[in-house]
């Protein structure tokens, strides 16, 4: 097996099981009486991540990775975590509001809105480069930031009216 191999093969098991815990996140949330809103878009953001990672597999299986790029995709991991533990069991992929529950404002969360949705950014863009596909992740980096438009705009005002009178 090729370090290419090995690396789609750990974010490809990564993304599942990050599946599994926002799935079963988003039944708790549900048990506790949150509400899922804006979820039109969500079949977009499915299609783009699964989109992305097959090309990565058509495309980037046989190239030789570069470590400097390989890197900084690890460095978004440790973000990743971060965003995800200061969330806890309220991380998952779907816009869900759980009514009376303050916005979480811990770890990244105290510098930014959407912190989140930076990682998934620079993730969609430095693997493709980990394998030299600048074009790809130049290509996939406009699909993610007119998803991520819509996204944050639908969020943004399910948050902004779920803390009105």
């Amino acid at each position: 097996m090729t370090a290419s191999v090995l690396i789609l093969a750990a974010v490809t098991a990564q993304r599942l099981v990050e599946l599994a815990i926002a799935r079963r996140n988003t039944a708790r949330l549900r048990a506790r009486g949150a509400v899922e809103v804006a979820s039109g878009h969500y079949s977009l953001i499915v299609g783009l991540h699964a989109a992305w990672i097959a090309g990565l597999w058509a495309f980037g299986w046989d190239r030789p990775p570069s470590l400097a790029w390989l890197a900084a995709y690890l460095g978004l991991q440790v973000l990743r975590v971060w965003v995800m533990a200061s969330l806890g069991e309220r991380w998952t992929t779907r816009v869900l509001i759980l009514p009376g529950e303050p916005l979480v404002r811990r770890g990244p969360y105290r510098f930014f809105s959407h912190p989140n949705y930076l990682v998934v950014a620079g993730e969609i863009a430095v693997l493709p480069m980990v394998f030299g596909m600048g074009l790809y992740a130049l290509a996939f980096s406009l699909l993610n930031a007119a998803v991520l438009w819509i996204r944050i705009r639908a969020e943004n005002a399910a948050l902004a009216s779920s803390r009105s009178p």
